[in-house]
């Protein structure tokens, strides 16, 4: 067992260590554009249909594709919203933090590079790749997040949290134009037309970025953290204590509890969004597939626009009122993507959703740290916090599934996204009232 004595202490602020940490947003974010939301929902449509239908076998068993889809992912959250408590605290409690980084890291690169093998004949291979993909992007952030106090000044890590979003979004826009230049002139690099192949290859590039680009975070990464001082029975349990205990404040204080609750429906809606976006517009309303690509792309580009259009609109008429404001756009956006018929419509919707999507991300965790009392453990606030972004992931794209394959239609899907932004937009007008009665500005 590691001793602390064995543990080094661990300088703060060290530039070398820090902008190791930043890279590592810069490695693993191709995999959130190029597979999550661009490329590989694309493809994972055209392999799946066959005679004009959209029904798969899955281990024998008939599923629609966009359904397996959605599950997929919804499984893939829920194994990380469930495991990461007990993850934390294990590593929480081993120092290990890095160890367990790493190994999520893997998971994830060589589960994406697996994708290659995926076509007709191997769904069961994709949608397991996939899953574990997910699997590991999700699990390595929760360790990766978790680095930054250990590794910076608290007067620096709202700059270096920034950094590493910038840099996160720049990898991921240029592996994606990389791979966007690929499929639509495969003759540039030696490849055929008419072919999966530069997408499959697509998928390689994304485990060789993330595998590659992550080695400069591991080796600039303190091996070791010092570890909690905890009975080893308490281990398994530590992480969940915590959270009920974050649970059991929130209940009783009534502006966070509303506030989660509106924000808990607002990220069903707007992260089944994100990730059944492109499915949504090649399936249901006939995109091209290179159109669909640069659509996602124009979102990333628009998305930060957006976060300083509602960073700015929030410092003039507060937080709350520009949540608001933006679920509000939610509504009207996913009302109007009901009745897209063809591309320019699903351009049009996806350059707002680009505006709003940015904004809504960015403000909704600014929003919940100013509500935060100061006296508590910030740490614990957080994880709590994460826990329900990725519960509300696993409904949103779990209920998406559920209503596809009851009504055979997306768009139906799309009306209950709506019903989950009213929900939260009821949530947070509540607050909002509240606030206002009580002269309380956020």
């Amino acid at each position: 067992m590691l001793k602390r004595k064995d543990v080094q202490a661990i300088k703060k602020g060290d530039r070398r260590v820090v902008n190791g940490w930043v890279m590592y947003d810069w490695a693993n974010s191709v995999y959130q554009l190029t597979i999550a939301s661009a490329i590989f929902p694309i493809y994972y449509n055209s392999v799946t249909r066959s005679d004009g239908g959209f029904v798969v076998s899955f281990f024998g068993a008939p599923v629609i594709n966009t359904v397996l889809y959605s599950w997929a992912i919804a499984a893939a959250y829920l194994i990380v919203a469930v495991g990461s408590p007990l993850l934390s605290s294990m590593a929480d409690y081993t120092g290990r933090r890095k160890g367990f980084m790493r190994t999520f890291t893997i998971i994830g690169a060589v589960a994406c590079g697996a994708l290659f093998f995926f076509n007709k004949d191997t769904v069961e291979l994709g949608i397991i790749a996939f899953t574990l993909g997910t699997i590991g992007y999700g699990g390595s952030i929760v360790f990766y997040n978790s680095f930054l106090p250990v590794i910076a000044r608290p007067e620096d890590q709202d700059r270096i949290s920034a950094r590493g979003y910038s840099m996160g979004y720049l990898g991921g826009v240029v592996l994606l134009l990389i791979n966007l230049l690929m499929i639509m002139k495969p003759l540039w690099f030696g490849l055929p037309t008419d072919s999966s192949l530069p997408a499959r290859i697509s998928f390689v590039t994304v485990f060789l970025w993330w595998l590659g680009f992550s080695q400069i975070t591991f080796s600039r990464l303190p091996k070791y953290t010092f570890r909690k001082r905890m009975h080893r029975a308490k281990v398994l349990t530590n992480g969940y204590r915590e959270l009920r205990l974050v649970f059991k404040q929130v209940r009783k204080s009534f502006q966070l509890r509303t506030y989660l609750l509106g924000f808990f429906f607002m990220m069903m809606g707007l992260l089944t969004t994100m990730f059944m976006a492109a499915t949504f517009g090649e399936k249901e309303v006939g995109v091209p597939e290179d159109m669909l690509i640069l659509t996602i792309l124009i979102i990333q580009l628009v998305g930060m626009f957006g976060a300083w259009l509602f960073s700015r609109l929030s410092g003039k008429i507060g937080n709350l009122r520009a949540l608001v404001i933006s679920i509000v756009t939610w509504v009207l956006i996913c009302v109007y993507a009901y009745t897209i018929k063809d591309t320019i419509g699903f351009m049009i919707a996806a350059f707002f959703i680009g505006i709003v999507m940015g904004g809504s991300q960015s403000l909704a965790r600014s929003t919940y740290s100013k509500m935060l009392p100061e006296t508590t453990d910030h740490t614990s606030f957080f994880s709590f916090y994460d826990v329900m972004e990725k519960l509300a992931t696993v409904a949103g794209t779990f209920s998406f599934g559920i209503i596809e394959a009851i009504t055979g239609s997306m768009r139906f899907s799309v009306l209950a996204i709506t019903g989950f932004f009213i929900v939260s937009l009821i949530f947070m007008l509540l607050l909002l009232r509240r606030n206002e009665r009580n002269k309380v500005v956020i």
